[in-house]
This record gives structure tokens, sequence and C-alpha cells, in this order.
């Protein structure tokens, strides 16, 4: 036990130098994380950590699954379903076919061994190449397209990688019942991430407690998951959905304070599962070079190589059609959907990232088969997984940014980004009216003092003059000096509060509440702040 919690200790601390460093080199954290691990996992002394498999799909895939798909905005991810089922359906299926065929007639592999081989290592990781893409200033749609295409693509891979586990167990397969399956699969969780989406909802709204309804949150994507995992499906299409719902009826339930306390609490926990998912993936490979003794070195490289090659040209074989030819064929989807730019298709091909998940499914092979023979090739499968996941992680993770500058994909998004500014501010005076005319019906309807209406009032001012007129340059130079004149005088205002404290005259309770205060404007000044965008 005190061996474990050391283990735990040196993790937490490789993970906040890990990611530390990765600021300062600007490289994604994921990719020095995966790095890290494998450092660790060979220096003298440390203990072998293997990743236990339900760790990752029942402990650490729920709540990552959830808090993006809540982070999602549903009306974005509806209008771009389209594109999201071809990737996430369309293009693990065909991905898990041509490493099936790859390898059986390349390697030998047998076509059971080859398709679960492929259904691992088929989806994409969202983590990595969403990071790296937000920080370059991307065109939004190419980011709703990843993330609603990490979101999914789990669900179909882990669906198919059932199938073919079964396959092998049972030397039976029938494609239309695995086609019924996969479809009362679907449908099934669709309903019930829907339900538990109502229910936890209700739940938090009648709660009123922000300890309580930030406990709530935590439970709602495990029910979610859990329950359809057990009855034979995925689980992720329930939580999928389940968070989609809550992202988009939440906000009128869920209150200030939750919501407040609620974005500090899930940031932490992504951040601490995101980090310690690539440090553990990272620290099997030394458990995976041991094993991997067993095996000739030049077939495993062979194969690592043979199907980390299969699954970059499968995407991008897939993507460029599955762009264009809906386009083609439908004169509708034309004309309400131009078609991007090949540009565009090259960077979502290229974001084909492999993570975690691929490695969990990998060690979630059962060790034998129910005759008791040892499962068939399942070292073999768990060190091409890892080798899959590291190559796209450094190779592509690395190479992204030089991609998009080269084809220069970052200027159309910061042309959006600045109309999407704009709009933000003109949404945000237009609120700002809303709540004037509603003040004015308010002092009409009511008797009011006016000292109370001259406060109301006071205060709609300031606020409407923290906005800046534009975004033109001298228009944000003024903003940015008054907020950082602002941020001054809070700094004078808590030494002064401090001061207070040291001489007594106010009590620590009376300096928490007041630092609050302080606390939620510095944030909002962080909120309201509008970078330059230079064109």
């Amino acid at each position: 036990m005190e061996s474990t919690f050391q283990i735990f200790l040196i993790l937490l601390a490789a993970l906040a130098g890990t990611a530390l460093l990765a600021r300062r080199i600007d490289v994604a954290p994921a990719i020095l994380l995966l790095l890290a691990g494998i450092a660790l996992a060979f220096v003298p002394g440390m203990p072998t950590v293997e990743l236990p498999p339900q760790l990752v799909l029942l402990v650490f895939l729920p709540p990552l699954i959830y808090s993006a798909s809540v982070a999602m905005s549903w009306r974005e991810f509806k209008a771009n379903l389209r594109p999201i089922i071809l990737l996430s359906v369309g293009c693990v299926i065909f991905t898990a076919c041509a490493v099936a065929t790859a390898t059986h007639y390349l390697i030998g592999l047998p076509w059971g061994i080859g398709f679960l081989l492929g259904a691992i290592v088929a989806p994409p990781d969202v983590v990595a190449p969403l990071a790296i893409a937000r920080k370059l200033g991307m065109p939004r749609r190419i980011l709703v397209v990843l993330e609603g295409e990490g979101l999914a693509n789990d669900a179909t891979a882990l669906i198919l990688y059932r199938f073919a586990v079964a396959a092998i167990t049972t030397g039976l397969f029938s494609l239309p019942k695995a086609e019924g399956t996969f479809a009362a699969i679907v449908v099934g969780e669709i309903l019930f991430g829907l339900a538990v989406g109502w229910l936890s909802l209700r739940a938090r709204h009648h709660a009123r407690d922000p300890q309580i309804e930030i406990t709530l949150s935590l439970l709602t994507p495990y029910l979610a998951y859990w329950i359809p995992e057990h009855l034979g499906g995925s689980g992720v299409i329930a939580t999928v959905t389940c968070g989609l719902y809550i992202s988009w009826n939440g906000p009128l339930l869920i209150s200030s304070a939750t919501r407040l306390q609620g974005i500090f609490f899930w940031d932490l926990v992504i951040y601490l599962v995101e980090g310690m998912l690539f440090l553990l993936t990272g620290f099997q490979m030394r458990l995976l070079y041991e094993k991997s003794k067993a095996f000739p070195l030049h077939d495993i490289l062979l194969t690592t190589v043979l199907v980390a090659v299969i699954i970059i040209v499968a995407r991008f074989a897939w993507v460029y059609p599955a762009t264009y030819l809906p386009r083609l064929i439908s004169k509708r989807i034309r004309e309400r959907d131009p078609p991007p730019s090949w540009q565009t298709v090259f960077v979502v091909g290229f974001t084909g990232v492999r993570g975690a998940v691929s490695l969990a499914a990998a060690l979630a092979l059962p060790f034998t088969l129910p005759g008791g023979e040892a499962f068939p090739y399942r070292d073999m499968i768990l060190f091409v997984a890892f080798g899959v996941i590291l190559i796209t992680l450094v190779g592509l993770g690395l190479g992204l940014p030089t991609v998009v500058r080269w084809l220069g994909v970052a200027k159309d998004g910061r042309s959006e980004h600045l109309r999407e500014h704009e709009a933000e501010i003109a949404a945000r005076r237009e609120a700002l009216d809303a709540a004037l005319k509603s003040l004015d019906a308010i002092t009409d309807d009511r008797e009011l003092s006016d000292e109370v209406v001259k406060l109301l009032r006071a205060r709609h001012e300031i606020r409407a003059n923290q906005l800046p007129s534009s975004l033109d340059p001298d228009a944000h130079d003024i903003t940015a000096a008054g907020t950082a004149l602002t941020r001054e005088l809070i700094a004078a205002e808590r030494k002064f509060i401090h001061i207070l404290l040291r001489d007594g005259k106010i009590t620590d309770e009376t300096r928490r509440r007041i630092e609050r205060d302080l606390d939620l404007e510095e944030a909002s000044l962080s909120n309201r702040e509008y970078r330059r965008i230079v064109m």
C-alpha cells in the first residue's frame, strides 16, 4: 500500500513537471507525458506498473467522454452530424477492415485476429491533437468535427472489438446478427443516455447545494456508462448522449454557484485523469518489452510499422471521398454545405493520433480461450497497439503544427475567431440592453426608491463601459490598458485587506468573503479579455 502511494506521488510530480516543460517548449503535454512514462518505466528500482484495462474502460473513460460531451455544443454537433458519423463510424470500420486485410495477406494473421487488431487501433484519440489544434487557432468547424469524432468513435471501435473477441473465443460470427445487435445498441444507448441526463438534471436542480450537485455530476457519467457496458453495449454512446443533453438543457437548471465550483472541479479532474492516463500508458513499455522477448523482434517491428502505415493511409483514403462524394451526389448538400478546401481535409486526415483507449482495449483481451488454450497473438497485439500509439502520437502530434502552418489553415481560423469575438461583444451589449429594458419595466410596475434605481443603473453603466467598442487595435489597446489597471487596483485592495487582517481589525472569515469577491472580479476580467487577432 505504501509503495503504491509512493508511485502515485511520483506520477503526480512527473505530471506537474512534464506539463510545465511542455508549456515552456510549446509541445502538446500528451506527447511529453507518454515519453516521460516510458523513461520512468526503465528507471532502476522502479517497480513494474501494469495498467489494469478496467481502470481505463470503466474508471478513466466515462468522465473523459462526459466532460467532452458537456463542453460540446449540441447545435454544432447536430450541424456537423454527417461528417462526424462518416468519421466515427465509417472511417473506424474502414480502417479496421484495411488492417485486417493487410495483416492477413502480407503477414499471414488469421482474419479474426487481424480484424480484432484493426478494431483496437482504429479509433483516433482526441486529447492531444485537439490541444494542439486549439493552440494553433484552427477553424472552429475542424475542431467540432474532430471533437465529435473523438466522442463517438470509441463506441464504434469497442462494439467491433466485442464482436471480434466473441468470434475468436466461440468461432462463430454472423454478419446479419452483428448488424442487428449494433443497431439495437445504438438506439438503446441513446434512449438510456437521455433518461440518465434528464434524471441527473432534475436531481441536481432539487438538491440546490453545490457540493451535492457536483457529487451527482461525478456519478452521472458512471451511471450512463456502466449499465450499458454491463449489458453488452459500449457505454460510450449513452455517456455522450447524456453529456449533450445536459449541455443543452443544463444552463437554466444549474445554479451559478454550482457552475463556478463545478468548472474548477471538472477542469482539475480531467487534467489529472488525462495526465495520469498518458503517463501510465508510457509505463507499459517496460512490461511490453519484457513480453516481446518471446517473439522475433523483426516480426514485431514489421507488424507495428505496417499497421501504423495502414491506419494513416486508410484515414486519408477515407476522408477525401467522404468529404467530396456526398456533395457530388447531392445538390442539396452541395448548396447547403459548400466543399471545404483540400488543405482543411488534409489536416483532418493528419490528426489520426491513437491514444490510451487502444492500449486499454488490447490489455482487456482475455488470457485464455474457453477451452483453456492461450488467447492467440495476445502479446503481439499488445506490443503493436503500443507501438502504433507511440508512432502516431509522437510523429503526427509533433508534425501537426508544421503541417497547419505550411497549409495556411490557421489563417481562416483567425478571421473566424475575429467574427466570433465581434458577435460576442454584440451579444453582451444586446443582453445589457435587454436587462435595462427589464429594469425600466420593473421600475414602472413597482415602487422602488431612487437610491435602488440609481444603484442598478450605475451597475449597468459600469458593465457596458467595460466592453470594447470594437476589436480594432486602438480600441483593443484602451480595453487592455483598462484591464491591466483594474488588476493593479485589485492587487492593491488585496494587500490592504491583508494589512487589516494582520493588524487584527478584521477576522479571517471576513477576509475570505472579501477575497472571494475580488477573485470573482478578477476571473470576470479574464473572461472578458479580447486578445488582438493578427490578420
